[in-house]
């Protein structure tokens, strides 16, 4: 049969390419593999939130003429977000291929299959450092697009003022016995009061630009407190950058595309990790018909063939999250100096 039929066979379909690149290797970067965000579908392209106090949630979807969701008056807002939708297209040329067919023999698919799973693999990556870019943007409170237009600014978004931005005056030469202790209980107070009463969580996270870590690392007050400690210091801090001083776990965040840091090399960005329901990913369905009304699943794969002289197929892939937090006033953000 010719090379390009086998794109019609079952394994092709877009149910079976979805399923295959949801289990390829999912390599996000740091805030990934923190497991700080709750994913779950909606069955939308947008996303109705209610916020009670200062503290945000989605409002549950019905079927259409049963039940409904009955509005509660008093310090309550709602508000309607679009999902970003992340499409990437590519496509495989029949000479691409034509080297590695052989013609009556059953192993052709598998064989295809290879060139298809290849390419399907960097394109999935695309997606995967996007994704990242996107919870990093709700971790610091500014959600940007890949040219740095900003999407969502959820203080703005919600109204609410973060809090201002805590100098360490880490390149102080003369430093006051404490201070950076000090600026670290600031922060801890300062999340605690936005978690609000009987708040929740397991530790303070920080994700520190190059510059920062150097000089934090590298200040008197940090080295002294660890001089007795030493080993597990340099266990914890030289190894993956990070350690636990201050009652912060602190991390060197160097992640970039493009030549664009996700992080500022003299910022850092303060986070409470383990408090129920603070950070927020629903994914949205592929904008496809037969996924129309459906859960929403985190990546989405499938292939279209040439119709007319059947010389290529067209392979997308997309995602359609918004990672957001539902406290933004969590979200403290330091600086080095």
């Amino acid at each position: 049969m010719p090379t390009l039929d086998i794109f019609r066979n079952d394994a092709f379909s877009l149910r079976q390419l979805t399923a295959a690149v949801i289990l390829m290797p999912f390599t996000p970067g740091k805030v990934g593999k923190l497991g700080l965000f709750r994913e779950f579908g909606v069955t939308t392209p947008n996303i109705q939130i209610e916020e009670k106090n200062g503290v945000l949630s989605l409002v549950p979807t019905q079927p259409r003429g049963g039940q409904k969701n009955q509005n509660k008056r008093g310090g309550r807002k709602m508000r309607s977000l679009n999902v970003p939708h992340l499409p990437i297209e590519d496509q495989i040329r029949a000479d691409e291929i034509s080297g590695v067919r052989q013609f009556g023999t059953d192993n052709e698919l598998a064989t295809v299959q290879s060139v298809v799973n290849e390419r399907l693999a960097g394109m999935v990556t695309k997606l995967d450092v996007t994704v990242e870019h996107l919870r990093l943007g709700a971790v610091k409170g500014l959600i940007l697009d890949a040219d740095g237009s900003v999407i969502y600014d959820l203080f703005d978004e919600f109204g609410v003022q973060q809090a201002a931005e805590i100098d360490f005056d880490l390149d102080n030469q003369n430093p006051a016995p404490g201070a950076v202790k000090k600026k670290c209980n600031s922060v801890i107070r300062t999340i605690e009061d936005a978690l609000g009463d009987g708040g929740i969580y397991d530790h303070i996270h920080a994700y520190a630009g190059p510059a920062f870590m150097d000089d934090l690392t590298a200040h008197v007050e940090v080295t002294e407190s660890v001089k007795y400690q030493q080993s597990q210091f340099l266990r914890e801090g030289q190894v993956n950058r990070t350690f636990t001083w201050g009652d912060i776990v602190w991390e060197e965040y160097r992640g970039s595309v493009g030549g664009v840091d996700f992080v500022d090399a003299n910022k850092a960005h303060f986070f409470p990790v383990g408090a129920p329901g603070l950070f927020e990913q629903p994914n949205a369905p592929a904008p496809f018909m037969e996924t129309v009304n459906t859960i929403g699943l985190p990546r989405y794969a499938k292939i279209a063939a040439d119709q007319k002289y059947d010389e290529y197929v067209d392979v997308f892939v997309q995602a359609n999250p918004l990672p957001y937090c539902t406290k933004p006033k969590t979200l403290v953000k330091g600086k080095r100096t």
